[in-house]
């Protein structure tokens, strides 16, 4: 409301230029933007992300599911970050090399990590897809749902972004014009400018 009033008031100074008509007008635009094109890019882009993300979802519950792990022997392979402190090290106890059923009645072998510290014979349950290979968990819709949020926002943010950047460039590009405006004047007006004798 305030970039309105500007430029109304700003309309009738008689020291405007059109440059900066041009500005007022630009940054009135880009204000419009930002306050109702970035939340709507913004809402366009989660609404989307969320069906994708439940459709996700939905084929993810419809193709894994839970089997009863047994376990043969601890993995022996290490990782390889160094880092004593890391996750990988952390979990290093947990990789394990079990057997499960799978399609068809066969047996599936490989190597897996389990949910908590085992030892051989010990079951455990983990997911499995359909051709029987070792899969992770299927997503919720409530990480559907804060992935969806997350997209919404960072388009909303982009969008406003762009809309800022174009107005700064636009901008930019004003004040260049405006300087070379100023520079020809002041070229024009030649060394005499104020001179008592110049007759100016």
């Amino acid at each position: 409301m305030r970039a309105i009033a500007g430029i109304w008031h700003w309309r009738h100074n008689p020291l405007r230029r059109r440059t900066d008509r041009w500005e007022a007008w630009l940054a009135l635009a880009a204000a419009l933007l930002i306050a109702v094109g970035a939340p709507c890019a913004g809402w366009f882009t989660g609404r989307a992300a969320h069906g994708a993300l439940l459709e996700a979802v939905r084929l993810q519950r419809q193709q894994r599911h839970v089997v009863w792990a047994t376990v043969d022997r601890p993995a022996a392979a290490t990782p390889a970050d160094p880092n004593p402190e890391s996750a990988a090290q952390h979990d290093v106890h947990l990789r394990v090399i079990a057997h499960w059923p799978g399609p068809g009645g066969g047996r599936r072998t490989g190597e897996v990590t389990a949910p908590r510290p085992v030892e051989a014979g010990d079951r455990f349950r983990m997911w499995a897809d359909e051709q029987g290979r070792a899969a992770t968990r299927p997503m919720d819709e409530g990480t559907a749902a804060t992935h969806a949020v997350l997209a919404g926002l960072g388009s909303a943010a982009a969008a406003g972004g762009l809309v800022e950047g174009g107005r700064r460039l636009a901008v930019r590009q004003l004040m260049a014009r405006r300087f070379r405006r100023w520079d020809a004047a002041w070229a024009r007006a030649g060394q005499d400018w104020g001179r008592a004798d110049a007759g100016s």
